[in-house]
């Protein structure tokens, strides 16, 4: 029995309706993120996944982080001081909660404002340090994609555990605000005025 093209077409269309789809904390679809800096796209990984988890598997090839989910990414930073370490199920709550406040402000898709905020606070200059006839001259230098990703990722947790130290604000809010500022590329947050202070530094070794 041979089918027309238009019951083709509506078989098709449920096949994809039942197929279930990897939503990020059964909640978010990754799939409608764009990313609009065009020389992070092969390094910010937005594969569909329920949890942000990918057991260590990426942990002993060299540049295979690039290949790790953003947001896990983003959690793993927010574990690299002497308190936090390991604490990878909790780190987890605290990104998750964050999203939903972010969310709840922007109405956004709270993955693209991640998206965004690293395209934000990674910076595109800095400066190295060459050696002539024993001196150490500073040079400007144009910043590979794959450390601008990097450098975004520890501006944001470094700008988290700043403003949840101490504070009565609890880091999924700190973290939210963090997100959002760095966005909307508000100078004001920690992430994009150490952006710009390093870009500034290398303006001047030009």
């Amino acid at each position: 029995m041979f089918m027309t093209d238009a019951e083709q077409t509506v078989d098709a269309g449920e096949q994809q309706e039942t197929l279930p789809q990897n939503l990020l904390f059964n909640r978010w679809d990754i799939n409608e993120v764009q990313i609009k800096d065009p020389g992070l796209v092969r390094y910010v990984n937005l594969q569909s996944m329920i949890v942000p988890h990918s057991c260590g598997k990426l942990a002993g090839t060299q540049f295979a982080k690039s290949e790790m989910l953003i947001v896990e990414r983003l959690i793993n930073k927010l574990m690299q001081t002497e308190h936090n370490t390991g604490k990878k199920e909790l780190t987890i709550r605290i990104v998750k909660d964050a999203f939903e406040i972010i969310h709840k402000k922007t109405k956004k898709n709270p993955i693209e404002v991640l998206v965004d905020a690293i395209s934000n606070a990674g910076p595109r200059e800095e400066t190295v340090r060459l050696k002539y006839g024993g001196i150490n001259v500073p040079k400007s230098v144009d910043t590979a994609p794959q450390r601008r990703v990097d450098s975004a990722l520890t501006f944001i947790s470094r700008g988290v555990r700043n403003a949840s130290h101490k504070s009565k604000k609890s880091v999924s809010a700190c973290l939210a605000d963090e997100l959002i500022a760095a966005a909307n590329g508000d100078t004001r947050c920690f992430s994009v005025s150490k952006k710009e202070e390093r870009e500034r530094v290398a303006k001047s070794a030009r």
